[in-house]
């Protein structure tokens, strides 16, 4: 009878002892208990994350800026396979230094700008002026300027310096969606409405944030 009972104060005293080890814990983290003991099953399972570590993903990947290569269904718009290589204002590539007179500005008369709307160059006959192409990768391209090697499908996408061309394009085969073709003319103003559109200023700072 000794022996049982001596059982039974042990095993209450445990019992109490997991009880105030419990409500301690609760009460410095915030967390149930119970929270903490269903994902030992995850930490002891091979191959799995535990629960704490994919309720951290999905937190994480709320917070990541959205991209707009997954935010539109980009297959309702015509593709067309293109070479797009990159360009700047320069003399590498207009032959134009900064003291010219048309230093960066292009054939519709608009000036050069990497932006969420950038100036692109292309064969007009293929795209014409205002054509508003997106680009993987590059982001929205509006037709502004032509070129005398830029002929059929091919594209030039407008960078600030050589070295962004090379850092961040170079020369791809890419295809590219057409979301709205040009009527043969663009200005200053239409790109500004296009690049201070509010509803899309959530993908603009991702473009302003990496030029600065």
């Amino acid at each position: 009878m000794n022996g049982f009972r001596q059982f039974v104060r042990r095993s209450a005293m445990t019992l109490l002892f997991f009880a105030a080890l419990t409500a301690t814990f609760q009460s410095v983290s915030g967390v149930e208990a119970k929270t903490v003991l269903h994902s030992f099953p995850n930490v002891l399972s091979v191959g799995h994350p535990p629960v704490w570590e994919l309720k951290e993903r999905a937190k994480n990947s709320q917070h990541s800026p959205p991209r707009l290569e997954d935010h539109f269904d980009w297959s309702k718009y015509p593709s067309v396979e293109v070479i797009a290589t990159g360009y700047t204002a320069g003399a590498e590539s207009t032959g134009k230094t900064p003291d010219h007179p048309e230093y960066g500005i292009t054939y519709s008369g608009v000036r050069v700008k990497r932006d969420l709307y950038s100036t692109i160059a292309a064969d007009l006959s293929v795209f014409p002026l205002g054509t508003i192409l997106f680009i993987p990768g590059y982001g929205f391209g509006v037709v502004a300027d032509k070129g005398g090697a830029i002929k059929g499908n091919r594209i030039d996408l407008y960078y600030e310096t050589v070295e962004d061309v090379y850092k961040y394009w170079g020369k791809r085969k890419v295809h590219v969606y057409v979301v709205q073709k040009g009527d043969g003319t663009l200005s200053e103003e239409e790109l500004k409405r296009l690049n201070e559109d509010e509803t899309m200023q959530v993908f603009r700072q991702q473009y302003l944030q990496s030029k600065s």
